[in-house]
């Protein structure tokens, strides 16, 4: 099987899960036999700086990934992935390596719509939302994403204490 994870960093395994996948700059592809690594590489995302409806789905599909990961995804992304037959799962986070225990552990399923997607009415409309249309935009939902991820961490970490 092979797995494609959105990646902020260029590190492998040890790359930082980026939190929206058509904004990524990387994407780490690996490949899982069980729960063993046995191959990974990295690729550039080609439509980073801009990208239409589809055409990142297009190209995870080329480089024959059957998951994505990644911490988000607007509702039109999750249904081209399905279409395409890949598994969309949001809510990663971390290193890539800590998105890929989750996943193959099961603790890491399913997929919802970014915030954004949601806040405009979107939840079960297949859309983008305006955080796509400026960098502003893509700004304020990776600081949304990330606050999220670090509230998580500090919550594992104060059960980790008691």
């Amino acid at each position: 099987m092979r797995i494609a994870v959105s990646a902020d960093s260029k590190n492998g395994i040890d790359s930082v899960v980026g939190p929206h996948f058509g904004r990524c700059p990387y994407f780490i592809l690996v490949d899982v036999e069980g729960t063993d690594v046995v191959e990974v590489t990295e690729v550039e995302n080609p439509f980073f700086n801009a990208h239409q409806p589809g055409q990142v789905p297009g190209f995870i599909q080329s480089q024959g990934a059957n998951v994505m990961l990644t911490g988000g995804m607007g509702g039109r992304a999750i249904m081209f992935f399905q279409q395409l037959g890949i598994e969309p799962v949001t809510g990663a986070s971390g290193t890539v390596r800590h998105a890929l225990e989750a996943y193959l552990g099961g603790g890491l399923t399913g997929a919802n719509p970014c915030l954004e997607s949601q806040s405009h009415g979107q939840a079960n409309v297949p859309a983008e939302g305006k955080y796509e249309q400026d960098e502003v935009g893509r700004l304020r939902e990776e600081t949304e994403m990330l606050t999220q991820q670090l509230d998580e961490v500090t919550r594992r970490l104060k059960d980790l204490d008691n």
